[in-house]
C-alpha cells in the first residue's frame, strides 16, 4: 500500500480537556506530582504520561511531535525552538571529538556555517561533496565518519538527493543518514526511502504563516529518547525547546499542509514552465530539463507535486535586485528570506541565506550572483501573476 502522509496526520484524533476539537494547551513550565517517587521515576524516564518540566517535554509539544512523526512515518519526533535547534543537536548527539561528517555542499547557509566553522572547535570535521554523485560521496567516507547529511531538495540550488542510494551507502558503512526535508514536506518521505533521521524547519511550509520559528527531529524512539536524556541528551541540555503556545499554533496549521502544498506546487510548475519557454534560466524539479527530474518522480508522493521552490538566474546581482524590488512594488511578493508563506517570497541567496558560504565556494557549487530563489505563494490567479512578473522582467530588459 502506498504511503499517504496526509492521511496519517488526518487520522490522529485529539480532544481538548473540555471536549474541544483542538487539544488543550499546556501553559505550564513545570508539573506537580502526588508522590516524590513518581518525580524520581520521571527524572529517570520511567514514568510514561508524566511531565516534569517543559524543557524536557510538554503535552502540547508531544501532540505536535506525534503528528509530525505520523507525517514522516517514523516512530516518534521531538520538536524544537527552530530549525537550527533541530539540526545542531542531531549532529552533536551522533558525533564527538575525532568524528567526521560527509555533507552535501549545497545546504542551508546556517547548517553549512555550523559544520564548517563551529564543529571544528569540537574536533568534528566535515567533508562537503556533490551529493548527487554517489561515487564521490562514498569516496569521502572515512573510518571515523558517523553521518551522511543532505537535504532532500537542496537550498538554494534545488539539487535532489538520491535518498535510497545514500541510504544503501549509509548502511554499508554503518553510518546514519540525516535528511533535512524542509523544502519538500509531503512530496518526499525520506524515512520511507531509508533515511534514519528526518529534520524540518517548521518555520517554513509546515507552519506556513511566517509568524513563528520551529523545528523537528523525526526518528526512532531510541534516538529521540537519547536526545531528551537528562544526563547527555543534546536537545535536553542545549535547551532548544519549543514554547507550548507555538506548538499548538503549528499543529493547527499542519492540518492544511496537504492543501497548501498542492497549490504551492501547482503555481510553481505553471511559472517554471512559462519562464523556461520565455528563455529564462529556470530550475525547478518538475521541469524535464532538471537533471534529477526522473529521480524526484521516482521518490515523490505524486499528489503533492514537485514543491513550491524554484530559481531563476537573471544574469547579475544588480538585475536580480532591480527585479525583486520592482516585483515587491507591484505587490507580487516580498523581498524576504524564508519560504512557505501564502505570498511569494524572493531573495538572492548568495547575499542572504547562503551568505555564510565563501564566495569562491559559491562559484564552485554553481551559485551565481544573478540567481533569485522563489518560494511561490498560494496565488488564486497564477496566470495574472505570471503576466505581471513577465511585465516586470520586460521593463528591466531581462526578457
Amino acid at each position: 500500500m502506498a504511503f499517504k502522509p496526509a492521511n496519517n496526520i488526518q487520522d490522529l484524533q485529539y480532544f481538548g480537556e473540555f471536549g474541544g476539537v483542538n487539544p488543550s494547551i499546556s501553559d505550564s513550565s513545570t508539573y506537580t506530582f502526588l508522590s516524590a517517587k513518581t518525580m524520581f521515576d520521571t527524572f529517570e524516564g520511567n514514568a510514561d504520561g508524566c511531565y516534569l518540566y517543559s524543557r524536557h517535554s510538554s503535552p502540547s509539544n508531544l501532540y505536535l511531535g506525534e503528528a509530525l512523526s505520523a507525517m514522516e512515518g517514523t516512530e516518534t519526533a521531538n520538536v524544537t525552538a527552530s530549525g537550527m535547534g533541530a539540526i545542531t543537536p542531531v549532529i552533536l548527539q551522533l558525533c564527538g571529538a575525532g568524528d567526521h561528517v560527509v555533507s552535501s555542499r549545497t545546504i542551508y547557509g546556517g547548517t553549512y556555517a555550523f559544520l564548517k566553522n563551529f564543529t571544528p572547535k569540537l574536533q568534528i570535521e566535515t567533508t562537503f561533496v556533490d551529493i548527487t554523485k554517489l561515487d564521490v560521496v562514498e569516496a569521502a567516507i572515512k573510518p571515523n565518519t558517523k553521518i551522511l547529511y543532505c537535504e532532500s531538495v537542496s537550498n538554494p540550488l534545488l539539487e535532489v538527493a538520491n535518498i535510497k542510494g545514500l541510504s544503501e551507502l549509509a548502511k554499508k558503512h554503518g553510518l546514519k543518514l540525516v535528511v533535512d526535508n524542509t523544502f519538500s514536506p509531503l512530496s518526499i518521505s525520506p524515512a520511507k526511502l531509508g533515511a534514519d533521521i528526518v529534520i524540518h524547519s517548521l518555520t517554513k511550509f509546515i507552519n506556513g504563516a511566517s509568524d513563528t520559528v520551529g523545528g523537528v527531529v523525526c526518528g526512532t524512539q531510541e534516538f529521540i529518547d537519547n536526545l531528551r536524556n537528562v544526563n547527555d541528551g543534546a536537545c535536553m541540555l542545549l535547551g532548544s525547546t519549543m514554547d507550548s503556545l507555538r506548538a499548538a499554533s503549528i499543529l493547527k496549521n499542519l492540518r492544511t499542509l496537504h492543501i497548501r502544498m498542492q497549490q504551492h506546487s501547482k503555481n510553481a510548475m505553471y511559472l517554471a514552465q512559462k519562464f523556461e519557454v520565455d528563455g529564462l534560466k529556470t530550475v525547478y524539479p518538475g521541469l524535464e530539463s532538471h537533471p534529477s527530474h526522473e529521480l524526484f518522480k521516482s521518490m515523490m508522493n505524486e499528489t503533492y507535486g514537485f514543491g513550491g521552490m524554484m530559481t531563476v538566474d537573471v544574469g547579475s546581482l544588480e538585475k536580480a535586485n532591480e527585479l525583486m524590488e520592482l516585483m515587491q512594488t507591484k505587490n507580487l511578493g516580498y523581498l524576504a528570506v524564508s519560504l512557505g508563506f501564502y505570498k511569494t517570497l524572493f531573495s538572492a541567496p548568495g547575499t542572504s541565506t547562503s551568505s555564510e558560504i565563501p564566495e569562491e565556494e559559491q562559484k564552485d557549487m554553481g551559485l551565481s550572483d544573478g540567481l533569485i530563489r522563489f518560494s511561490i505563494g498560494l496565488d488564486a490567479d497564477i496566470e495574472r501573476t505570471y503576466t505581471l512578473m513577465k511585465s516586470c522582467m520586460t521593463d528591466l530588459n531581462i526578457l
